[in-house]
Order: structure tokens, then sequence, then C-alpha cells
């Protein structure tokens, strides 16, 4: 375990419940990318396979939260997008 992989994943994410909130609320794709998103969740499963295989400690927890509030963001950007293109069709 180190000290420093513990501030990381607590910095990061502390940002991630702000960012689910801006998508709930805003209903709005814009700013965000889903690839991103996906991409950063493959990062947090390989933080977590590395820690179950070589390294276990308790911070696998905060992969695996982190990982959970991404895939959370993910799955209302899929929502919002599904509204937007509802509302555009609406308006034509």
């Amino acid at each position: 375990m180190s000290i420093f992989e513990i501030i990381m994943l607590v910095c990061f994410g502390a940002a991630w419940p702000f960012s689910i909130a801006k998508s709930i609320k805003t209903r709005r794709t814009d700013g965000k990318s889903l690839a991103f998103l996906v991409i950063v969740i493959v990062g947090y499963a390989s933080g977590i396979i590395n820690k179950l295989l070589y390294k276990p400690d308790f911070v696998v927890w905060l992969y695996a939260l982190n990982a959970t509030m991404v895939s959370i963001d993910a799955v209302l950007w899929l929502r919002n997008r599904r509204l937007e293109r509802q509302s555009n069709g609406a308006a034509h």
C-alpha cells in the first residue's frame, strides 16, 4: 500500500460525485465523453486486477468505489444522450 496511491484515488474520487450531480441536474452530455469515461473505467479495472493479483490490500475498495462512480456517470451519459435525441426528434 502506498499513501500516494491512496491520495490519488481519494482526489480523483472526490470529483466524480460532482460529475454525477451535473449529469443528473443538466440532463445533457455537453462537456462529457463516453469514450473518456470508458477509458477511466478500464484504468480503474486494471488497478483492481493488479491489487487482487499482486498486492491485495484495502485500497482495492477505493478503486472499486471510483469505478462504480464512473460507471454511474457513464450510464447517466447514455440516458442523457437518449433524452437529447428524443428532444431533438420532437423539435423537428
